[in-house]
């Protein structure tokens, strides 16, 4: 069973709006910093955002401001909204802890045309 399940990707046209969804199993999300990770074509898996148990945010510099992680930790779910997206942003997107100690689910494909 893969503890981690992703979804909510898409196709959409720059300066749009998708929200991705994390569905998580047991106590993945009440106990751990959650993250979303993305991995584009040819390039290596990169962090995104985070939400540490405090629910303090971060973001890798190229999202800021334009996304948003959050999470429902009694639904055990976490979420990123992305907005006012770019082709850059194409990717297929992960969520997993940070540090990443669970197995890497299927993410869900974001393509962002111009």
């Amino acid at each position: 069973q893969v503890p981690l399940v992703a979804s909510g990707g898409g196709l959409v046209q720059a300066g749009g709006s998708l929200k991705l969804s994390c569905a998580a199993s047991g106590s993945i999300v009440r106990s751990n910093a959650m993250a979303w990770y993305r991995q584009a074509p040819g390039n290596r898996r990169e962090w995104v955002a985070v939400i540490n148990l405090a629910g303090s945010t971060n973001y890798t510099d190229s999202v800021k401001g334009r996304f948003t992680i959050s999470r429902n930790v009694p639904d055990k779910k976490v979420f990123l909204q992305m907005s006012s997206l770019k082709p850059e942003d194409t990717a297929v997107y992960f969520c997993n802890t940070m540090p990443d100690y669970y197995m890497w689910g299927q993410g869900t494909q974001v393509t962002v045309s111009s």
